[in-house]
C-alpha cells in the first residue's frame, strides 16, 4: 500500500533567492529523470530502484492503484506516491490522480500532460518559498528559473530559448501554408507512417482551446492573427467551411477585436 508523504520541516525550508532556486533546479532535474532516460536513487513508495526512467515511472503509474502524484525532491530524486494527508498541504501538491489517464491516452500524450502539469507544480512551489521575497527578489529568482528549459522542453528535446516568449520563438508558417493546412482534413485510414511523421512534425502545438495536443487523424485550423492552432470540433469550423475561410480568426483574436472596437 502507497504512504502519503510527510510535510516537509519548516526549518527546511529555502528562504532567499539561492536557496530557492537550488531547491527548484533538484526538484526539476527529478522530475526530467522521471519523464525522461535517466539513472538515480529514485524512491517509489518507499521502495528504493537502481534505475529510473521513463518507463519505471510510467509502469508505477497504474490506473488500478489509489491517486497518486508524482514529486521531484530537492536532492535530485523523484517519487510517485498518495498526496499529503494534511489539509490544507503544507507545499502545494501536484496534480491528483496522474494514473487514472494512463491507459486512455497515447504514451506520449499522457507524458507530455504529466510534463506541464509538473512544470506548473515547480513553479507554484517556488513562488510559495518565494512569497516573503521583495519584488526584485522574485523578479531575480524567474529569471534564474527561466535560464533552464522547463520539463516539457526537456522531455521533448525543445530548443529552449530563453528571453522570447514560447509564441514568438516558433517559426512563423507561410501563409500560402496556412490556408493549405487549414483546409486540409487528414484521413483516419491514413498511412500509419505517415501518421507518425505528422505528429512528430507538430510534437509540440496544442489545441488553443482544450489544450490537447496535434493528432494527425483530427482536422486542425490555424489562426492568422494570434498563430494558435485549434481543433476543428473545438472552434467549430469544418472541414468543408474552412474550404470557404480566406483569413481565419480564432474566437479570442475575434473578440479582442470586438472589445476595442
Amino acid at each position: 500500500m502507497e504512504m502519503a508523504r510527510a510535510p516537509a520541516p519548516a526549518s527546511s525550508r529555502p528562504r532567499t533567492v539561492e536557496a530557492i532556486y537550488k531547491d527548484f533546479a533538484g526538484r526539476r532535474d527529478g522530475l526530467v529523470r522521471a519523464l525522461t532516460s535517466g539513472e538515480s536513487n529514485t524512491a517509489l513508495s518507499r521502495v528504493s530502484c537502481r534505475r529510473a526512467d521513463v518507463d519505471d515511472f510510467y509502469d508505477f503509474c497504474d490506473p488500478e492503484k489509489e491517486n497518486l502524484c508524482l514529486y521531484g525532491n530537492a536532492d535530485g530524486s523523484w517519487e510517485v506516491s498518495l498526496p499529503a494527508e494534511e489539509v490544507p498541504p503544507e507545499l502545494p501538491e501536484p496534480a491528483l490522480g496522474i494514473n487514472f489517464a494512463r491507459n486512455g491516452m497515447h504514451r506520449r500524450d499522457w507524458l507530455s500532460l504529466v510534463a506541464v502539469h509538473s512544470d506548473s507544480w515547480l513553479l507554484s512551489v517556488a513562488f510559495f518559498f518565494a512569497a516573503p521575497l521583495s519584488a526584485n527578489e522574485r523578479k531575480r529568482l524567474f529569471s534564474l528559473i527561466n535560464d533552464h528549459p522547463n520539463v516539457y522542453e526537456s522531455m521533448v528535446a525543445r530548443k529552449h530559448s530563453s528571453g522570447k516568449s514560447r509564441h514568438s520563438s516558433k517559426p512563423k508558417p507561410r501563409r500560402e501554408d496556412v490556408h493549405a493546412k487549414n483546409s486540409r482534413a487528414v484521413a483516419r485510414g491514413a498511412e500509419e507512417d505517415d501518421d507518425d511523421d505528422e505528429d512528430e512534425e507538430h510534437s509540440e502545438t496544442f489545441c488553443g482551446t482544450c489544450g490537447g495536443i496535434y493528432s494527425a487523424s483530427e482536422f486542425w485550423i490555424g489562426c492568422d492573427i494570434c498563430e494558435r492552432w485549434f481543433h476543428g470540433k473545438c472552434v467549430r469550423i469544418t472541414p468543408a467551411k474552412a474550404e470557404h475561410i480566406k483569413h481565419y480568426k480564432c474566437p479570442n483574436c475575434s473578440s479582442s477585436k470586438k472589445i476595442r472596437q
